[in-house]
């Protein structure tokens, strides 16, 4: 017979959104239950081994796994359960979450909220449909990281990799300080979709060339990559074949894109973003389903870890509300709409009502000595002057919701 077990607040995933939500539905009163599908809590940062990260939430710099440890310290100290090696098979409408667990078997959990806290993947081969052979010695990113951080092998010597994304570009630190020859970073579009930083730290303090507005056309080798044939691409970025050339590499490391892991959400009825392809949320981060909140890479890609947990802390918080009361509150909606130059703007929607809400974004290109506004009807609720704002770096602004008149547009005055 299936166990049932109850928990005021579920929530899926142990990385860094995954466990400060618990921290804050614990604080609000909840109790709560992390379910993890590794052996260990943390997630992608316990194979991140380079400095960068705390600096905003913690006050000081360390590596993930020294951030992610500093979590599970706290963990620990509270009245949280963890369930690792534990993989969520389902969750339904009521709110109740199929799991299978080593130490509990097959059981499902009734929870009053579930906070999704998954995390993204990486972008495969087979998903951008690169072209040639299947040869040995092409990894995502993501995958050489950890066969070189984590289980201590070097995965190439030559090494060429596709995309400028912040995982590929600290792969290319990581790969020249272990001996590897990083020979080029080929990018498809005319920037970078990485931290500012790590462009200077790890590609131009190593020597390390990036092609702007090029594309890998196709790979060879057999059994194992030889080399590759690249070429620029044109404004609708298709590439211009009759300017093919050829690098010779046995590594070809993929930092193309990360896709929020919201496969369990396929048999809801949950509203989705097409352009972040998380879900729809309100400034709690709770999605179109009550009771269903969503926070950290699974629902938008951020680029500091920092800003999932602060975020994550907000949908613990709203959860355990949730629980605690058998509900949200009715509230009046607006929109959030995001124009002019301006790809995303997140939450979607805000409730009516007094406070600060921050509004996280993304811009589609570079832009240069622009104005970001905020407005709502004849109201300008934000408006501030940037050098530059670029697609790789998440802007934020804070808008005062007691002056709302209406639906909230985000957009960019070049």
């Amino acid at each position: 017979m299936m166990r049932n077990l109850d928990f005021d607040v579920v929530i899926i995933g142990g990385g860094p959104a995954g466990m400060a939500a618990a921290l804050s539905a614990r604080a609000n009163g909840a109790s709560a239950v992390i379910l993890e599908r590794d052996v260990r809590l943390g997630g992608i940062l316990n194979q991140c081994i380079h400095q960068g990260f705390g600096l905003h939430y913690f006050g000081e710099e360390m590596t993930g796994p020294e951030y992610a440890d500093r979590f599970r310290k706290l963990v620990e100290k509270e009245d949280i359960t963890v369930m690792l090696e534990s993989m969520v098979l389902s969750l339904d409408g009521d709110k109740r979450v199929t799991v299978l667990s080593p130490t509990e078997g097959l059981c499902r959990i009734n929870a009053k909220a579930i906070v999704l806290a998954m995390g993204c993947r990486e972008r495969t081969a087979g998903a951008i449909a690169l072209a040639g052979s299947r040869p040995a010695g092409i990894y995502t990113a993501g995958m050489a990281q950890k066969i070189c951080n984590v289980d201590g092998y070097l995965v190439g010597k030559e090494v060429v990799i596709l995309g400028s994304g912040d995982i590929g570009l600290i792969m290319a630190r990581r790969m020249t300080t272990e001996g590897a020859r990083v020979k080029l970073v080929i990018e498809l579009m005319p920037y970078s979709s990485g931290l500012k930083r790590n462009i200077v730290q790890c590609l131009d303090d190593y020597d390390i060339p990036i092609k702007y507005s090029h594309t890998v056309t196709r790979v060879e080798g057999s059994p194992a990559l030889t080399g590759l044939y690249y070429a620029p691409v044109d404004e609708n970025r298709r590439p211009i074949l009759e300017k093919e050339q050829y690098i010779s590499c046995d590594t070809l490391l993929l930092s193309v894109g990360l896709i929020p892991e919201n496969d369990l959400l396929s048999g809801l009825n949950v509203e989705m973003s097409g352009i972040t392809q998380g879900a729809v949320v309100d400034e709690n981060r709770m999605t179109s389903i009550d009771g269903v909140f969503s926070c950290g890479n699974v629902l938008h890609v951020h680029d500091l870890v920092d800003n999932v947990s602060k975020e994550a802390e907000i949908a613990g918080k709203a959860a355990a509300e949730y629980a605690k009361n058998g509900g949200a509150p009715d509230r009046d909606y607006v929109s959030v709409r995001a124009t002019d130059g301006v790809r995303y703007a997140l939450p979607q929607r805000i409730g009516k009502g007094e406070g600060k809400v921050k509004i996280f974004l993304r811009v589609g290109d570079v832009y240069k000595n622009c104005k970001l506004i905020a407005e709502s009807g004849d109201k300008t609720l934000f408006s501030k002057k940037f050098m530059v704002l670029a697609p790789g770096e998440m802007g934020s602004l804070e808008i005062d919701r007691s002056l709302i008149d209406g639906d909230v547009v985000v957009r960019l005055e070049k």
